[in-house]
């Protein structure tokens, strides 16, 4: 059963609409240092654990930037943000903190199967589980804040299609093996059916990383001579699949479509690049939103026993909506 958990997370409103809100884009503070803010007097001091992917792109380095800003805002709360590379040290990660004593852990997992089974042991260590975007391949934590990859997936084939005019051959750079990624996958794949004389050629994953979509891409383009289209799903993404198409001789005549929002790939929507006609955003600021969400639950001292979802919606960035929608001094 999914439940909306609107008055949980009606603070976190601020900030989860806007692609990259625009905050200064200062250094992020150091993961794995632990921040804490006085507790009210007679108050308890609340411990939280923070497990979240490393900087490795532009996306998880906003991811970071937020965390560390959201938990400068909580007195009476003692946070501890911890950065991963890999789900392996991610796990080593939560298991050290479980054995610290904290009192709630909000996970953005590097990848859902491989995080699901350590995901079992803290709740039912009776920790409060929030997990935030990459969800676990089961329904096990107590709030799941995340956003609807489902429609980013639609909306990135609904304007593939009418720009395509309903014909054409595309690939497809998947990220890595997810819950977002299955999500949007699948909800890509249905709605370009529709149109029957669009062609997937190919689907690889780009794993969300600039050098391995530049390495996919060049093979992709050794293999097909003909692509009208790339659905990268990933500004990130984009700029390695650029990199490929500009090495191989090929920029001219395709165009791509990601997502994120990116301020650089927005400033060229707007610049009116015909490489990059459009994005659908997905902010990295919903961190903070994962992180009010457990500060409310413990002052509320609420576990839920069936897992609590919110949605967090997102846009289609086209050149009409790329001015309102571009923050240059914004970390992502």
């Amino acid at each position: 059963m999914r439940r909306t958990l609107t008055p949980l997370l009606a603070l976190g409103a601020i900030g989860l609409g806007l692609v990259g809100c625009s905050a200064p884009a200062e250094t992020p503070a150091p993961a794995g240092e632990t921040t804490s803010s006085a507790a009210p007097e007679g108050g308890k001091t609340f411990k939280i654990g923070v497990s979240i992917p490393a900087a490795t792109h532009g996306w998880t380095g906003g991811v970071v930037y937020w965390a560390n800003e959201e938990s400068k805002k909580h007195p009476g709360f003692e946070f501890n943000i911890q950065t991963a590379d890999k789900p392996e040290d991610q796990i080593n990660d939560l298991e050290t903190m479980m054995t610290q004593g904290v009192d709630a852990l909000v996970v953005l997992a590097t990848e859902s199967a491989p995080l699901t089974p350590i995901a079992k042991q803290i709740r039912d260590k009776g920790i409060l589980l929030v997990s935030v975007d990459r969800g676990f391949t089961e329904p096990v934590a107590h709030a799941f804040v995340q956003g609807d990859n489902k429609a980013f997936g639609r909306m990135a084939a609904e304007y593939m299609a009418e720009k395509l005019g309903g014909k054409g051959d595309i690939v497809i750079l998947e990220g890595l093996p997810s819950t977002v990624n299955t999500d949007r996958v699948e909800a890509f794949r249905a709605e370009i059916a529709k149109s029957p004389n669009i062609r997937i050629l190919e689907s690889q994953p780009g794993n969300w990383n600039r050098q391995k979509s530049l390495e996919v891409m060049q093979v992709m383009l050794t293999k097909h001579p003909k692509i009208d289209a790339i659905w990268s799903s990933d500004d990130d993404m984009s700029e390695g699949v650029e990199q490929a198409l500009k090495e191989a001789g090929r920029a001219e005549g395709i165009w791509m479509l990601g997502g994120g929002g990116k301020k650089e790939i927005i400033k060229r929507i707007m610049d009116g690049d015909p490489l990059y006609p459009a994005t659908v955003t997905y902010p990295p600021s919903m961190i903070t939103d994962g992180i009010r969400t457990a500060v409310e639950l413990l002052k509320e001292g609420r576990k839920p026993e069936t897992q609590e979802t919110r949605l967090v919606e997102l846009k289609l960035i086209t050149p009409e909506t790329a001015k309102d929608n571009y923050f240059p001094d914004a970390t992502y």
